[in-house]
């Protein structure tokens, strides 16, 4: 037995993807921080990078918790308490007081009956969407939704499969309307706020289309969002999409590992909902949890949101992403407006993509460049991410840098 014929084959794909400027390349290994000091956010260093310090623009810890004393005091105190893991799966003996304590100020956070923890938002999507297809349910998604939506529909191998143009609700519309004596439910999946470009999924509207519906479906429509990068990031009090677009989601997926700046992934519903998730989804029952001090740090992150300090901290990144978005307009590249901390600039070119990579790279600036076919060809662009423990000095230096580029 051997892998050579398989490592032959995996070679070429490699070469492949280097040919056509999709290659991910090696990643990028962070050795330390240097803190925050002289009007500038903190700094990170590469390993091969030597002594050089890094602005990072491409983060998902979008207020900056990541590194927040109250967090890191929480989760050592935890560690010392109850270990380093959980030790076995949740049914076993895997449930600690911190995942209970966590899964119940989730719940209220959200307004909802009850919460379930999971190792990662990706493993809450692709372990929730299957639970609710049945041979007979139709799943609709919006086009741009993210890859752990496209691979758990895959996997729930749903009796008809349609997508709907971006944010497009009259697509929606005509495809329920299609669908109608065809099918006896539908699950409509979509992003909360959406991962490649920061606009969102208009709640409101995309509930007012499904009630419409609703009655000619035996059992119903069904919402799903993931709102992964909208919780704890968007709306007034950081509830995410559902705050900001005044709509509410039927099963609501979120993550700990962006705004909260820990780790892990949840779902928030009624009772009935995640007493039978607990009993039905293979990525919950088979799998240990988050550690009981990532609880306890998500516990300690969310207690922040809900203070003044939390509120302090949203206003900072509405301010600071506006301010972004007006800077990137005069320095002459397109964006797209809103809110949220994700920034885009939309370079609409694989290889001027890369190139700015590499110059602001070269500049000590992390940025993330999406490139077909993680988006659409003609979508080319870098992701900007602001973050709260950014300063206008990191805005000013990166705008320059920007600048110089575009002459």
């Amino acid at each position: 037995m051997s892998l050579t014929k398989l490592e032959a084959l995996f070679t070429d794909k490699l070469a492949e993807l280097q040919q056509q400027d999709l290659s991910k390349g090696h990643e990028k290994i962070i050795t330390g921080m240097k803190t925050a000091a002289d009007g500038f956010s903190p700094r990170y260093f590469l390993e091969g990078f030597g002594d050089r310090a890094f602005l990072r623009m491409n983060s998902n810890s979008y207020l900056g918790l990541a590194t927040h004393p109250q967090l890191i005091k929480a989760e050592a105190e935890a560690a010392e308490q109850f270990g380093t893991g959980p030790g076995a799966v949740r049914f076993i003996s895997g449930t600690y007081r911190p995942h209970i304590e966590l899964e119940q100020k989730l719940a209220k956070f959200h307004g909802r009956e009850s919460a379930m923890l999971f190792s990662s938002a990706y493993t809450t999507m692709t372990g929730v969407l299957p639970q609710f297809i049945s041979a007979e349910t139709l799943v609709v998604s919006d086009a741009l939704n993210h890859n752990c939506i496209i691979n758990a529909i895959r996997l729930s191998q749903p009796a008809s499969k349609e997508i709907y143009a971006h944010a497009d609700i009259n697509a929606l519309d005509k495809i329920l309307e299609a669908y109608k004596g065809r099918a006896k439910r539908v699950c409509v999946v979509t992003d909360g706020i959406f991962s490649m470009r920061g606009d969102y999924a208009d709640l409101d509207q995309l509930n007012a289309c499904c009630k419409r519906h609703e009655d000619a479906y035996e059992q119903g429509i069904i919402t799903i969002v993931d709102d992964s990068h909208g919780v704890g990031a968007f709306g007034q009090t950081g509830r995410g999409t559902e705050e900001y677009s005044r709509g509410r989601a039927d099963i609501l997926i979120a993550t700990l590992g962006k705004a909260f700046g820990v780790n892990g992934g949840y779902v928030v519903a009624d009772s009935v909902v995640t007493a039978y998730l607990r009993e039905t989804s293979p990525f919950y029952i088979y799998s240990n949890p988050i550690t009981p001090a990532e609880a306890a740090a998500a516990n300690a992150a969310l207690d922040i949101v809900n203070s003044a300090e939390g509120l302090s901290l949203l206003e900072k990144l509405r301010t600071y992403s506006m301010r972004l978005r007006s800077g990137l307009e005069q320095v002459g590249f397109e964006t797209l407006q809103g809110e949220h901390p994700i920034v885009p600039i939309l370079i609409r070119d694989t290889g001027k993509t890369s190139a700015l990579v590499a110059h602001l790279l070269a500049n000590n600036i992390l940025v993330t460049g999406l490139n077909y076919p993680v988006v659409p060809q003609g979508e080319q662009e870098i992701r900007l991410q602001v973050s709260a423990d950014h300063t206008e000095q990191d805005l000013d230096y990166l705008l320059a840098k920007l600048a110089e580029f575009k002459q």
